[in-house]
């Protein structure tokens, strides 16, 4: 029995360097393990922090460049109302609008005035050569503000119109 104690005796402190061993490396990974989470925290927080401030920047930059610029004018064009081509012996449909131009400056606006029965002329050409499949969809009604904005512009070339804004577009 005494041997048996002797080996019990050495097998405990041959054991405990054993565990400290085995804890030496478990003890360094939970560091390693550690000291990664807290860099992640700390690089998400840099990072989050960086893109806010640089937002906030923008957004101070932003406030300040809007009073500086004038609010656009509007340019009342007279309603128009025009038939749609069609193929014969199909009904006949009417287009009717209500359209303004958005301009830069009060100035362009007495510009404009002048030419406004070339405006109406263009645009009620333009108009009269339509079908209503043309008008379809919202990409239809993009088109014609398009179309209509380019022909506005040759209309009054020296003077720029920023767009031309539908108030009512109604198929009949």
């Amino acid at each position: 029995m005494a041997d048996k104690g002797k080996e019990k005796e050495g097998d405990a402190p041959e054991g405990a360097e054993g565990a400290e061993a085995a804890s030496l490396p478990k003890n360094k990974l939970r560091l390693i393990i550690i000291a990664i989470t807290v860099l992640v925290v700390l690089g998400g927080g840099a990072a989050t922090w960086f893109f806010l401030s640089r937002h906030a920047e923008g957004e101070k930059h932003a406030e300040v460049a809007l009073p500086t610029s004038k609010p656009p004018v509007f340019v009342e064009v007279p309603d128009m109302m025009v038939n749609l081509s069609g193929s014969p012996g199909d009904r006949v449909q009417f287009l009717r609008l209500k359209i303004v131009l958005e301009v830069k400056e009060e100035k362009q606006v007495e510009a404009i005035k002048p030419a406004m029965p070339r405006v109406t002329d263009i645009f009620q050409t333009y108009l009269r050569e339509l079908r209503p499949a043309d008008l379809a969809g919202s990409a239809g009604l993009f088109r014609l503000k398009e179309e209509l904005t380019k022909r506005v512009n040759a209309a009054v070339a020296p003077i720029q119109v920023s767009a031309v804004l539908f108030k009512e577009v109604v198929v009949q």
